[in-house]
């Protein structure tokens, strides 16, 4: 079975000045728009978890999920983990990723899920260029009581602290032409970065059209 897939769209958004930045507009179309349409193909089912008015991504027709803790990314993690055990045919993992990674690798579960090498119960965590990527995980469903008590308990909230503490794999990810796949937008300058890129991108599939 497919694991279910999960947006982590709950962020302040800090370095941005506040707002939502999977609803920043990046090749007319919101940020989040690049990253549901590259996860959906590869999960069974898919929701966002967001904190606030849900009724801005209802458009999306997805569940949007809140995270009652509001400790960070962890928090939506336990959010999907909640929502997946409640469907008609659970799914036995999950897989997020963050709303701000526009342009995720197509092949992104399918190499999470080789990563495991079987072991059921084991998070695998994405890496590119030596850097790991807390927030782009597959994660078991079977860790869901642990994941609610460290919430509940832990003095931090980190993503690798939790991660750190259970059996883990990395499976690591190249873009191509040094181009990073899980590029995240943080920063009005990562936003510009992005928008070029999108460009580059979208100027090679038309040539590649046109031949």
């Amino acid at each position: 079975m497919q694991p279910a897939g999960i947006v982590l769209a709950g962020g302040e958004a800090r370095r941005m000045g506040g707002g939502d930045k999977p609803l920043l507009d990046l090749d007319d179309r919101p940020v989040i728009d690049h990253v549901i349409e590259r996860l959906a193909p590869q999960v069974g089912q898919l929701a966002i978890s967001a904190n606030g008015d849900p009724d801005r991504y209802a458009h999306y027709g997805l569940p949007v999920l809140e995270d009652e803790k509001r400790l960070g990314p962890l928090s939506g993690v336990l959010a999907g983990m909640e929502w997946a055990v409640q469907q008609q045919n659970p799914p036995s993992h999950i897989v997020s990723v963050s709303g701000d990674t526009p342009f995720l690798p197509l092949d992104l579960v399918l190499r999470l899920e080789l990563a495991s090498e079987g072991a059921t119960d084991r998070i695998v965590l994405a890496t590119s260029d030596g850097r790991r990527h807390p927030t782009v995980c597959r994660w078991p469903l079977a860790i869901r009581p642990a994941l609610r008590e460290w919430l509940d308990k832990s003095e931090s909230y980190k993503v690798l602290g939790f991660i750190h503490r259970h059996d883990f794999a990395l499976a690591d990810f190249h873009g191509s032409e040094g181009d990073d796949p899980f590029f995240n937008i943080n920063t009005p300058q990562d936003l510009e970065q992005a928008r070029r890129r999108a460009v580059i991108a979208e100027q090679k599939g038309a040539n590649r059209k046109g031949t």
